[in-house]
């Protein structure tokens, strides 16, 4: 079975996450149409399930603690977003080098420190659905592993 709308919410984290990381410690309006493209409302005046996906994605990322946000825009996006400390602390951390040998090219042998933001760009700059979803699977399951 393809879990499509996993890859999704893997890809808009990633671009979420890279966002507000390019403008810390700014606070940023993030709208769902600059992580996921445009949208059009069907005849009722609804956002498609993919917008509704990538919003509720945001809002997933402030309830696991990675960011903060002072509102929603309607229904296009939050307002006023952030890094907190702990996804700041998490995006410079160093990819473990399993993980590093399944989402990059290899590295060379000079280089011992790549941090997750680098290898989140460098995934999301590849457009493979399969690199952006192993690297943020880790990601995520190093949230579990920090408390």
């Amino acid at each position: 079975m393809l879990d499509i709308h996993i890859d999704d919410f893997c890809k808009d984290s990633a671009l979420v996450l890279k966002t507000l990381y390019c403008t810390f410690p700014r606070r940023s309006d993030i709208f769902v149409e600059d992580i996921m493209g445009p949208d059009e409302l069907d005849e009722f005046g609804m956002h498609s399930r993919r917008h509704q996906s990538c919003l509720a994605c945001m809002l997933w990322l402030a309830e696991e603690g990675l960011i903060k946000y002072n509102g929603l825009i309607q229904l296009e996006g939050i307002d006023q977003a952030v890094l907190t400390n702990r996804a700041l602390s998490l995006l410079c951390s160093t990819v473990p080098q399993s993980v590093q040998s399944t989402t990059t090219q290899p590295l060379p042998s000079d280089i011992t420190h790549v941090s997750f933001i680098e290898h989140m760009q460098d995934a999301l700059a590849s457009q493979s659905s399969q690199r952006v979803r192993d690297l943020m699977i880790h990601f995520f399951n190093r949230l579990t592993n920090v408390d």
